[in-house]
């Protein structure tokens, strides 16, 4: 078994169209609070990847998958701004693996490609947010970003309920 990142492009984003679906499904079923609520279905997840596929197309998202033995077990996303103003910076977003998949450092892999790839950019800063006192936090801590804050009552967990997010950034380079 071999584990492979890559970075997607448009003409590979269709051929995982599905799997990124799963992911998706599966991170909001075990409790992930990215963008849905716990009735998501592929209908839902199908429509919000026709987004990310556009995105991606234009040039203002990049994304990695981490397959192994053709089954994806992981996804991050890096939004780059395109203002004149902000083009040393990246938002790092929907950072997902498979929750069987989990505790394996796929997380990890899939963070050091995109911080690669933004360095390689130029773009030095990176923010993100997550949930607060979610396990993630501890991974972004490791990672080297720092806590700045955050909101309460930010965003519905799945379940509906609101919860507080934590901003994180870190510092690849100075412009």
């Amino acid at each position: 078994m071999s584990l492979e990142i890559r970075q997607l492009d448009a003409a590979d984003f269709e051929a995982c169209r599905q799997g990124l679906i799963t992911l998706l499904i599966d991170a909001v079923a075990n409790g992930a609070s990215v963008g849905f609520l716990a009735d998501i279905d592929s209908q839902q997840a199908n429509g919000y990847f026709n987004e990310v596929n556009r995105a991606l197309a234009s040039g203002a998202l990049t994304i990695w998958v981490a397959e192994e033995d053709g089954n994806m077990l992981g996804s991050v996303q890096l939004s780059l701004c395109l203002k004149a103003n902000g083009l040393n910076r990246g938002e790092v977003q929907k950072l997902l693996v498979l929750s069987s998949a989990r505790r394996r450092g796929i997380a990890r892999l899939l963070m050091q490609q995109l911080e690669a790839h933004a360095a390689h950019l130029k773009r030095g800063l990176l923010y993100l947010d997550t949930e607060a006192g979610s396990e993630a936090e501890h991974l972004y801590r490791a990672l080297g970003y720092t806590r700045i804050g955050g909101l309460p009552d930010y965003a519905c967990g799945p379940d509906g309920q609101y919860r507080a997010n934590a901003i994180y950034y870190k510092t690849l380079s100075r412009p």
